[in-house]
């Protein structure tokens, strides 16, 4: 079977069960916190696909991922996922979960990078910027890349404005040269 059809599955029942017990946006903090314990810990993976690894230590390794103390929901799915031979398809669970989430709660995620370090009003301006665009509410990141030399970038949806330096100068260049 699919492992995005299994682990959205999984996001689905997991998104109503908390939403009946008025903890998904505490699920949800967990489940971004688990997705990126796999970004930042590789190794993550590799012990949980481990056949060696008792399902006990496998779920008290997911559980760990979670960071704090996690939901009472969150401990009895993490023991059903693994107690159902799924523990190697949490990753997968934890974004699909995100995804679920966002979509119900009309959250984008937004990105500005800049060549350098922006004021938190210069933030907060782009953020409701992109959120009385969209009608939506917005998780905003700010990246610094010296190489944009100056201007920005804003990212979010699929929508991408690049009125940085770099831009301008490649766009001159390959003008020239055609």
């Amino acid at each position: 079977m699919d492992i995005g059809v299994i682990a959205t599955r999984y996001a689905r029942a997991l998104l109503s069960s908390a939403i009946e017990s008025n903890c998904d946006t505490a699920v949800y903090q967990e489940m971004e916190h688990v997705a990126e314990q796999y970004i930042s810990v590789p190794e993550l993976r590799a012990a949980i696909d481990n056949p060696m690894l008792s399902r006990s230590d496998k779920t008290q390794l997911l559980l760990d991922t979670v960071g704090g103390k996690p939901t009472e929901l969150t401990k009895r799915f993490i023991e059903l996922v693994v107690s159902e031979g799924r523990a190697g398809v949490m990753q997968f669970i934890a974004n699909a979960y995100i995804t679920l989430y966002r979509k119900q709660h009309n959250i984008i995620r937004g990105r500005l990078t800049t060549a350098t370090d922006v004021s938190d009003d210069t933030k907060q301006r782009m953020q409701q910027l992109v959120a009385a665009r969209t009608s939506a509410t917005v998780e905003f990141e700010t990246n610094v890349d010296p190489e944009l030399i100056g201007g920005f970038v804003l990212e979010y949806d699929t929508y991408q404005m690049d009125a940085s330096v770099k831009s301008k100068l490649n766009a001159i260049r390959t003008h020239l040269t055609k």
